[in-house]
């Protein structure tokens, strides 16, 4: 897909066809991305070691803080790119993503380095105990600390390419990668492989990012006449419009990720009180959950660029369009995964592992996270339409009432009522007061 066709699809393609090829692949993507989430949880699950099972649930809050750099220059550097392409400059779209990428790969490295400097006082920080220290360490050395690099730099690629339009193309790259990691999981964790256990999921994922990240770069090379996206390092430059425009959008991205981070930390703190078995049913619970939640952010972020495109050249019936037709069909699809999802409850906990104790528990917790979905996916949407418009303060502001102001002290309060039962409906309380406020935001936005 060349320059010309893209704008071609963000100015005069149908609304609904337009939505439906960029956002189809990015949820795709997505989802591929959750099923070799799942499979970590489902070859490690395979062990019947609800001690194996706990460290990759542990070390979560430490991956979901790869999002913050992802975030600040994935979102906030492809939200600057597709306006700036509506208003028709595209040498700066091209600073605009050297800029992004350069910063990126030093944040990355930083995070590499620091991750493996203060390893023990991060685990602690986690939840990690006697009991899974090993474990929980084991598998942060392969996914976290020597993995940073290639993980995070996989998510930008995927970004960059993604704010042209070429939603396919960035798909395929982060779905390469993915497909990669299933592949290794068994050969690395499973006994009659390698038998590294919780160890062997990170080290799969580590190798499987870097093979993503070659996708990308022989992608750019081979195109390197026809598109927008630059990360020759020689064109990095600071200019303060470029460094405005992207911080003024990633910084609120990131640090509603950090916040996303730091409620999850609360939340394994909170379950590592009930002992491993709780922790690693909340962990497979989660994941499970993230299927669909993944639906929906896939969603969001294939229809930013459309979005971004027609605001900043003026088209906001376009817009209004574009994201009503998308939100209707995604409000659908959560109400059948609740209604699915609360029926086969113990059967899609037991799919990951045989231990009756998870099982059990989990069964128990799934219904409140599935709950929350209808609601997440109202707040996701208007999230993605904020960052995609340049109004990075906005969403931070959801990011802050979210987690520090609901779903923290709610967690806190429905512990104490109603002891471990209680916490997966946390989310859910929050989530619908949150899209009671989005509703209202976004109609203000869209009028």
């Amino acid at each position: 897909m060349n320059a010309q066709t893209n704008i071609g699809l963000f100015e005069k393609e149908k609304v609904s066809s337009a939505v439906i090829k960029l956002a189809i692949p990015t949820v795709i993507s997505s989802l591929v991305m959750v099923i070799y989430n799942l499979a970590d949880t489902y070859f490690v699950g395979m062990l019947n070691d609800p001690v194996q099972t706990a460290a990759v649930t542990l070390a979560g809050p430490a991956l979901l803080a790869f999002n913050a750099v992802n975030n600040l220059f994935g979102v906030g550097t492809s939200s600057a790119m597709s306006r700036l392409l509506g208003k028709g400059d595209a040498d700066a779209v091209r600073d605009c993503s050297a800029f992004g990428f350069c910063c990126a790969f030093f944040c990355a490295a930083l995070f590499s380095a620091l991750t493996w400097i203060f390893q023990n006082p991060l685990l602690g920080l986690l939840g990690a105990d006697a009991g899974n220290f090993a474990a929980t360490a084991g598998y942060m050395k392969w996914a976290i600390s020597l993995g940073a690099v290639p993980s995070i730099l996989n998510v930008v690629f995927a970004f960059l390419v993604r704010s042209e339009g070429n939603s396919l193309h960035a798909s395929v790259g982060t779905m390469s990668g993915c497909l990669l990691n299933i592949v290794l999981d068994p050969v690395f964790i499973l006994p009659w492989g390698l038998g590294m256990g919780a160890a062997g999921a990170g080290l799969a994922t580590c190798l499987s990012n870097y093979a993503a990240c070659m996708y990308f770069l022989i992608l750019l090379y081979k195109r390197r006449r026809t598109t927008c996206v630059c990360i020759d390092p020689r064109r990095f430059s600071i200019q303060k419009p470029i460094v405005a425009d992207v911080f003024g959008v990633g910084i609120p991205a990131a640090v509603q990720n950090l916040l996303n981070v730091t409620g999850m930390t609360v939340f394994n703190n909170f379950a590592m009180a009930y002992g491993s078995e709780a922790v690693a049913a909340m962990g497979i619970v989660q994941k499970i959950q993230m299927v669909p939640m993944q639906v929906a952010l896939g969603a969001a972020q294939g229809v930013m660029p459309f979005v971004g495109y027609n605001f900043a050249s003026g088209n906001r019936p376009r817009m209004k369009q574009a994201v009503l037709y998308l939100m209707k069909r995604a409000l659908l699809l959560m109400a059948a995964v609740v209604i699915g999802g609360g029926i086969f409850a113990r059967s899609l906990v037991s799919f990951f592992i045989g231990d009756a104790a998870v099982v059990a528990y989990g069964a128990r917790f799934l219904l409140g996270f599935l709950l929350a979905l209808p609601f997440i996916c109202v707040d996701y949407m208007t999230v993605g339409v904020f960052q995609a418009v340049g109004e990075g303060r906005k969403s931070l502001l959801f990011a802050f009432l979210r987690k520090i102001v609901l779903e923290i002290p709610v967690l806190a309060l429905l512990n104490y009522l109603v002891p471990l039962y209680g916490m997966p409906y946390a989310s859910m309380c929050a989530e619908i007061i949150l899209s009671a406020v989005a509703v209202k935001m976004l109609r203000d936005m869209l009028l």
